[in-house]
């Protein structure tokens, strides 16, 4: 069982930034690959980015790219999403997931499935 904790969400005007933190349990932590999928009200579930257990491989939504970084410290169980240039569009609650297979390049797949899911926490952007 794997147990992730998010944290850094909150209100930032348009053009700003914040860090998301997803803290996870268990010692094969690195064997994971890791993310963030998010929510907008009225809206699925999508897909924002994935990184590989190694860390070495990152991927990410054609929305987001080259704005938001999506990164881990395997030393602190811990991985990042830091978001730059922040959209009103990037209202959303955003989950942490897990993937015990570590196939982060099929997380965009909606077909694909993730492990374990966080509680999530709200971004809100205003204009």
């Amino acid at each position: 069982q794997v147990q992730l904790v998010e944290s850094g969400g909150g209100l930032v005007q348009a053009g700003g930034s914040l860090r998301l933190s997803c803290a996870a349990s268990g010692r094969t932590f690195s064997s994971y690959a890791m993310g963030w999928f998010r929510q907008a009200p009225g809206k699925e579930k999508e897909f924002v980015s994935a990184i590989s257990g190694s860390g070495d491989d990152t991927f990410y939504a054609d929305s987001v790219k080259g704005r938001f970084t999506i990164s881990r410290d395997n030393a602190k169980n811990t991985v990042y999403l830091q978001m730059n240039s922040l959209k009103p569009e990037d209202t959303a609650v955003y989950y942490c997931a897990a993937d015990i297979a570590n196939y982060a390049s099929r997380w965009s797949d909606s077909r694909y499935a993730v492990d374990y899911w966080g509680q999530g926490t709200q971004v809100t952007v205003s204009s």
